[in-house]
Order: structure tokens, then sequence, then C-alpha cells
């Protein structure tokens, strides 16, 4: 946390898009975190506190466990703002009536607000909002409205006693037309905040952190060449010098020529720490053979890396010393989807590997520098600490890799064919200069089998699906609309390149309500 820097604390009430919130604060470069919203009132007078925003979640106030804040929350002095769930409690914890909704609200709504205030200053008196919200305010004392929609009469709000403005929708979507403005108005206008923090900022203060945090101990880094762990390599080898080790692993279940081009990359630009290279293909592939259930997928890989960063570590400990930490490239989208990590009774979507894969037992501490930021913010970290753009720009890939894009048992055969058309996606797209625009792009091999015709012969093949995605964060995104020409010229190739693939398909699907990966 840091202590210096003009701070907007989010407190979270398990929201799915909480780290949207400071995502957008961020953006205009205001220093915010995230804590739980069991935070004590004593701890939030130790920084530079400028403002407050209690988030949504999908919890009732009427609820015998309801999250509720330390009603002295309000005695802070600094401008709070509630969203949703966020203003529910507020209303509720200073007597005013919150209810049941008879006439529910979700998704796209028109409000209309009064643009003479702080909130809403110079924004359209009509604008489109996202609602998602089953109770509603029936009153509150001492309020003043400030936006409103047909079903909603308290969806925007202030009580100048509290020092306080709420909305009953989600500005931190990109669904709300307006929410970067609003969220810039309560944090400029109403937190009087300068706007002078910038990713440099979190770099020195990182690096500090991890300095004490990690102290002369040693870190194992799992490096899977990705620009998360990388970007995490060369901030942590900037922190703690030699005492980081990274660990890349070949599992398997990687793009065609990946572990080659890792290490050749690897030795360009981040050659000053040390890098072991392990083959545990044999290991990985036994443990999953048979298995086609795709969170098992995901455990297993993600507790097998654990196990190959053990033996490791027991090895650099015969000739160094101990290992205490295990240093990954974790972004928030992993997070969130995995566990809730702030307290809040956030839903799992699926487990990933280095998050929800992860033992009880786990015997290395974790140090996790981006754990709550986006892939586009750790992009940005990267080009400040000099980079190269052939790194920062590196398309994604899962750490379960292949094993998640094939939908079904998991074979060598089956590895090797979707390599060769994963390769021939990723080749067209980046020749065509589309690797920038699109956030993330492969093939998937489906268990599926269908018939054509080749050479006046009848085959029975496996199915090809491509998915490529459009996104900022990760949290949302949509299906990219490449060019007919490039997507017939990638089907053409795959079929006739590719033995065993008699048919492609492409995914049309966005997030939500599909993931961005398959599996």
């Amino acid at each position: 946390m840091s202590k210096n820097n003009e701070t907007i604390i989010v407190l979270d009430f398990g929201s799915q898009v909480t780290q949207l919130i400071a995502r957008r604060i961020r953006e205009i470069n205001i220093y915010c975190e995230i804590l739980p919203y069991t935070t004590p009132v004593e701890e939030l007078r130790k920084i530079n506190l400028k403002g407050i925003i209690l988030s949504g979640g999908p919890a009732s106030v009427h609820l015998d466990n309801a999250p509720i804040v330390d009603k002295a929350l309000y005695d802070l002095k600094v401008p709070i703002l509630g969203i949703c769930y966020g203003l529910q409690v507020t209303a509720f914890l200073n007597n005013g009536i919150v209810e049941p909704s008879n006439e529910r609200e979700f998704g796209r709504t028109e409000i209309k607000c009064d643009n003479s205030s702080d909130l809403f200053y110079d924004l359209p008196k009509e604008q489109t909002v996202w609602m998602s919200h089953g109770d509603r305010i029936k009153d509150i004392p001492n309020v003043e409205i400030i936006a409103e929609s047909e079903n909603c009469h308290y969806a925007g709000i202030k009580i100048p006693q509290l020092n306080f403005y709420g909305v009953q929708f989600h500005p931190e979507v990109v669904h709300t037309e307006y929410g970067e403005a609003i969220l810039k108005n309560f944090a400029m206008r109403i937190c009087d905040c300068s706007g002078n923090w910038s990713m440099g900022d979190f770099i020195s203060e990182e690096i500090a952190r991890i300095q004490e945090e990690v102290g002369d101990e040693r870190v194992l880094l799992g490096l899977s060449g990705g620009v998360d762990s990388s970007v995490a390599a060369v901030l942590i080898h900037k922190a703690i010098g030699d005492n980081l080790t990274c660990v890349f692993v070949d599992n398997g279940l990687l793009r065609k020529d990946e572990a080659q081009s890792v290490q050749d990359m690897y030795k360009e630009h981040i050659g000053n720490a040390e890098l072991i290279f392990v083959d545990a293909k044999e290991r990985f592939l036994n443990k999953l053979k048979g298995i086609t259930d795709p969170e098992r997928k995901r455990k297993i890989i993600g507790y097998e890396f654990i196990e190959v960063f053990r033996d490791e570590a027991e090895k650099i400990k015969q000739n160094r010393g101990d290992v205490k930490f295990l240093g990954q490239g974790t972004l928030y989208p992993d997070v969130i989807e995995s566990k809730s990590v702030h307290g809040g009774p956030a839903s799992v979507i699926k487990s990933h590997h280095n998050v929800g894969g992860l033992p009880d037992d786990l015997e290395l501490s974790l140090l996790e520098p981006f754990k709550f930021l986006f892939k586009d913010e750790v992009r940005k970290i990267g080009t400040c600490l000099g980079m190269d753009d052939a790194l920062v720009w590196r398309q994604p890939f899962p750490g379960p890799g292949l094993g998640i894009r094939i939908l079904e048992d998991i074979t060598v055969d089956k590895i090797e064919t979707l390599q060769e058309a994963d390769a021939i996606v990723r080749f067209e797209l980046e020749a065509a200069g589309l690797n920038k625009t699109i956030w993330q792009y492969f093939a998937v091999l489906l268990p599926v089998k269908t018939v054509g015709v080749m050479g006046d012969e009848r085959t029975y093949e496996n199915v090809c699906a491509i998915r490529a995605i459009t996104a900022t964060d990760g949290m949302t995104g949509d299906w990219a609309h490449i060019p007919y020409d490039i997507l017939g010229k990638m089907s053409s190739r795959i079929i006739n390149e590719v033995h065993g693939i008699n048919r492609v398909v492409y995914d049309i699907t966005s997030k939500p309500p599909g993931t961005i990966e398959w599996e």
C-alpha cells in the first residue's frame, strides 16, 4: 500500500468487477487499491487517503451474515462513493429503508441526471448506464436525488452530512456510457486529487516492497515466457538481484517451438537472472492421461508445476541455501475467476493453475507483484522497465497451455495436431498486422469429427475452432471481426497442411457469456 501518494481506497463487497473500479481510477493517474470491507478504520487513517469507494456485491443487506462496514467509516471526513451494494449498505447504516424490488433492473438503463452536481458535472442529462440490482432503496434521510431512472428513484444520490455520493448502477463497466467521466468527477472534483501518480511510481514502490518482504532470501520464479512472468522476472530481479532464479518448465503442452523460442528470448532480453530449463513433458502427460474434465486438468497441471518448483527449490537449497518464495506473474483476472481475494463472496468461474490450482500445503510464500493489475498495465510496466516490444507484446498463453485447448483426453498426437493448426493461426494474423489489435488468438481442437471430401475420397476427421478476442483488460471481450480473406486463408492452410483436421469453424462468442478459453 502506498503511504505517500494521494490514494483512493476501494472497499470490496465481492463484486466480480471490483478491480475495474481501481483500474479506472489508476487510468486517470491516481493511486487506487482494493481492500476488504472489513479493513479497520484505523488502518485507513495511516495513509494519504483522499476518498473511499464502496464496491458492488452479490449480497443483500437483509441477510443474517450480510457484509457491513464499520459506521465509523463515515467519520473519516473524506468523500465516499457507494456503488450499487455500497449505496444500499450506506442507506441501511444511516436509517434508510432498503427492500426487495418488484421491478429488478439488470442491463442497460436510461437515467436522467442533474449535471450541475459534482458527480455528473458537465455530462449529458440523459445517459445510458449498466444496472444490476435486486434490492432497492425506498427512503434515505437527508438525501439529495441527483439521478433517477424509470424504475429507480435513487439512481444517483448525495448525502451532504456524510460527504457521501451513491449510484445504483455500475460506472466502472464499459457499458455505462459516461462511467469513466463519473469516476473522474468523483476523484478530481469531489476528492480533489491532483492526478500525478504513474506506473513509474508503482515500480519504485513495488521494488521497495519486494526488498522489504524478501530481504536476503531466495526467490524461485516460474517463467512461462509470457509477458506477465517475464515482466515479473525483470522487476523482481531489479529488487533482489542474484537471489532470483527463474525456472522454465516444458510440460509438453506448449505451442510449436515454444521451448526454444522462450530460452532464446530470455537470453536476449532478461539474461542477467539465472534460468533453469526443466524438461517435464513425460511427467505432465502421464498425470493427464485419460483426463477429460477441464477443472481436473487445471488442478493437475497446477499441482505438477508446484511439484517441479519444489524439486528445483530443493536442488538450489543443496547448493546455495533455502528458497523461501515462489514468484508468479499472476494477474487480477486470473485471481477473480479463481477465488474471492478481498473477503467478498465472489463466484468462482474456473481455477487458474497459479491460483486455484495451488495446493494447501504449499511450502513457499507467494510473491505476486501484479495480482491486482491487468495485462495492459503490466505491459506499461514492461515498457517503463525498458523491455523490448517483442516481449512486452507477446501473445498471451495460459499456464495450462494446450491442455485446455484440447477438449477431450490429451495425447501426443492431438498436441502435435493442435500445435500445427495454432501456428498457422498465429502466423497469418501476425502477417496481417493484427497481433496488436486482437487481445488473444489461437486454435482449439474439438472432440467432434465430421465427414469431408478430399481428393474425391471420404474423410472423417477432427474439427478445429479458431478463437480471436478483442479486449482491454481480459475481464470482458468481443469476438474479433477478422476479414473474411484472412479467415479463409487460415482455414485453407489448416485443412491442407494439418493432418487429421477436415473442418474449421470460427467462434463468435463474446465474454461474457463465454470465457476467452474454451475450458
